[in-house]
């Protein structure tokens, strides 16, 4: 894994490749508390078919963002990728997010479809339909925002992160015996860059999807664990408006598949990305 930095006017973004530089490229995007380290059991994987390029995102890892907190928006942070993309020298590339990640991913392929050929989203969604539900999003991000700038002057952040996974779409996530190893990665991060990112990119501030997504022609696969009830739904409502879009729902795993069930998860894009690849 090659690890770099890259800095502009407004970010400095950490970011790595893996595997193959001529073989098709995948731009995997963590989810909320993840870092670039993510999806390496994943990549472990795949990286003998496929270039592999992970980013720290604003509020996460080494990432620093350079300028006022709207830089940790949804909208900023897409042109920003695609900035960095430019940098690279990518023009194309496929699209790999989890959970905010997966938002953020659905956004870019939305807003520059001919960027990315397809995309995998894992337990995302296109944000709230209605304002009254972003309303009260909002004020329960700003709860656990707080929770996150506390558990610096407690020194008990280690307790918030595992408190997090207590929640229902997260399964029997903490019975897994890797657990530990998934801590460790979130604890990473710093509390108040993750309550940042809470606050301007959270599901009640991003600007709702739903509306774009019918008119989407982008290959979409959609992943959901079999213990996801709420995902399940959202993705296959997702499905009902958006033909290019098929859901797989991925045995044994919860809200985090690449975690849980990493076999099926590399399988599933494997088979999506492969055929009629770029």
């Amino acid at each position: 894994m090659l690890s770099k930095s890259k800095t502009s006017e407004d970010y400095q973004f950490h970011y790595s490749f893996s595997g193959d530089p001529n073989k098709p490229l995948i731009l995997f995007l963590h989810g909320f508390m993840g870092n670039s380290h993510e999806f390496e059991p994943v990549i472990f994987l795949i990286c003998d078919k496929f270039y592999c390029l992970t980013v720290d995102l604003p509020g996460h890892g080494e990432t620093k963002v350079l300028r006022g907190d709207e830089y940790y928006t949804m909208p900023k942070t897409a042109h920003a990728l695609i900035s960095l993309l430019d940098n690279l020298k990518i023009t194309q590339c496929f699209l790999v997010g989890y959970s905010m990640g997966g938002r953020l991913a659905l956004y870019l392929a939305l807003h520059f479809p001919h960027r990315f050929p397809k995309v995998v989203l894992e337990s995302a969604s296109p944000g709230l339909l209605t304002k009254a539900e972003r309303v009260e999003r909002v004020k329960r991000d700003e709860q656990i925002a707080r929770k996150l700038e506390r558990s610096v002057c407690r020194n008990d952040f280690a307790a918030f992160v595992s408190n997090w996974y207590n929640q229902e779409i997260f399964g029997l996530l903490k019975n897994h015996p890797q657990f530990h190893r998934l801590l460790e990665v979130r604890l990473q991060n710093h509390p108040i860059e993750l309550a940042k990112s809470l606050r301007f990119m959270g599901t009640g501030c991003q600007p709702s999807l739903w509306k774009m997504l019918i008119k989407n022609k982008t290959p979409v696969l959609l992943l959901a664990g079999e213990s996801d009830e709420k995902f399940i739904d959202v993705n296959t409502e997702m499905t009902k408006i958006c033909e290019s879009c098929q859901l797989k729902v991925i045995q044994t795993s919860g809200h985090n598949i690449h975690f849980e069930n990493v076999k099926a998860f590399v399988e599933n894009i494997q088979d999506f990305l492969s055929k009629d690849n770029i």
